[in-house]
């Protein structure tokens, strides 16, 4: 038997830095990462300073030679732009360069399709990536001859560009009804969760900065955690039963990147939205890496796109165990903790915490139910947590906390 194997992409990385603000290098680090997240291997990296990126082959013609001589001379397979290229650029770069040409969203949408699990993870990405493919079917080349040929195949017909686009529109539409109907799934599942009265907080940071990792250690559960650039995109909601007896919702959420795609935040849009509905930000920092302010930064700015800035905001300097002596700092939080996931320093502050954000949207309540209100404690069960109860000759003694937004109907 002759063993088969995948054909090892081999790239050279290619960006632009169009001012001095720009950290174009560190950017490139990250393509690196997430070339080799996708199984190629980095032979060479290129950054040219321009004022502006050339809007027909991204770099300036001097670059293009180069590049070309790096191919030959490293046995490349293809190139990777840290830029989403326009379709003419694309096409443009691929005959200067006869190689293969990709871009940082093709790249990522790659990842994205190899990691994607469930039905709602594998719809996400299969309609970002046909919105990303509609745009560049562009030209006409033999591939887009008329269909047919023969007896039976002869008149005006449908181009095979036009007979693409069509398909894709229609499997675009397919896929929107597809979406719509989870949507509806995952609104339901929140409207569930509201009336169970428990608190939610959603755990955002950059992508592998260690969501799964602190949702496995705090609540025993079993989330997929790999040292790699988005490990997990699915959001898994767990309970963490805290030590005072209070219960509070998790949900792990998919990792944020500088430059994310438009078409991903958009198909993905039903599930970044897991942290404008929460009532609490956990925000993972990986403080090991030397662009924790730039990710802290990146994750911010994602947040305040989707509507999920001001809550209670808890930042975790996580990594610990590996991070330098010096320490980042984060104003915007509400507390900042310092805990490793890994080994699970500092989580216990961090349930403590925890306990009291849920203890401040609580009124305390200690009073003698007459038995013919004996249902108001079944409220106080389902909505509050209940401390105590003791039946005596006058009524139910009942110590418990209650949520402010029910206090009115139980008292």
């Amino acid at each position: 038997m002759e063993e088969i194997r995948e054909l090892e992409e081999r790239v050279i990385l290619i960006g632009v830095q169009v001012n001095d603000n720009e950290d174009t290098k560190e950017s490139l680090e990250e393509l690196e990462e997430l070339a080799s997240t996708a199984g190629a291997v980095t032979l060479a990296k290129v950054i040219q300073n321009r004022e502006n990126i050339h809007p027909g082959t991204y770099i300036g013609k001097g670059k293009i030679e180069e590049v070309r001589n790096l191919i030959l001379a490293l046995d490349a397979t293809g190139v990777i732009c840290d830029d989403e290229l326009s379709p003419a650029q694309m096409n443009n770069l691929e005959r200067e360069l006869d190689c293969k040409v990709m871009d940082r969203t093709l790249l990522i949408l790659d990842i994205f399709a190899g990691r994607a699990i469930t039905s709602e993870g594998k719809i996400q990405v299969e309609l970002a990536q046909l919105r990303y493919r509609s745009s560049r079917l562009v030209g006409l080349r033999e591939s887009l001859s008329r269909l047919g040929g023969g007896i039976g195949t002869r008149g005006p017909g449908e181009k095979k560009l036009e007979m693409d686009r069509r398909l894709i529109r229609e499997r675009i539409s397919a896929l929107k009804q597809e979406l719509a109907q989870v949507e509806k799934h995952r609104e339901l599942l929140r409207g569930n969760r509201s009336r169970t009265s428990l608190k939610t907080a959603a755990i955002v940071g950059y992508t592998n900065a260690g969501k799964s990792t602190l949702l496995n250690k705090l609540t025993g559960s079993e989330v997929l955690s790999e040292d790699k650039l988005f490990a997990t995109l699915d959001p898994t909601t767990r309970v963490l039963n805290l030590d005072d007896g209070q219960q509070i919702l998790l949900t792990d959420t998919v990792g944020f990147i500088r430059k994310l795609p438009h078409h991903l935040i958009e198909a993905f849009k039903s599930t970044l939205e897991e942290a404008k509905y929460a009532d609490y930000i956990i925000h993972v920092v990986d403080a090991s890496s030397p662009q924790a302010e730039l990710q802290m930064h990146i994750v911010y700015e994602t947040l305040r796109e989707l509507g999920a800035l001001g809550k209670k905001t808890i930042t975790l300097l996580n990594k610990q165990d590996i991070a330098p002596g010096e320490q980042i700092r984060d104003h915007r939080a509400d507390n900042v903790l310092k805990i490793s996931a890994k080994t699970g320093q500092g989580l216990d502050q961090l349930k403590e915490v925890l306990s009291e954000l849920l203890l401040d949207g609580q009124i305390y309540v200690e009073r003698v139910f007459p038995y013919q209100e004996a249902g108001k404690i079944q409220l106080i069960r389902e909505y509050g947590q209940l401390i105590s109860e003791e039946y005596t000759g006058e009524g139910i003694m009942v110590k418990a906390r209650i949520p402010r937004e029910y206090y009115t109907r139980v008292v």
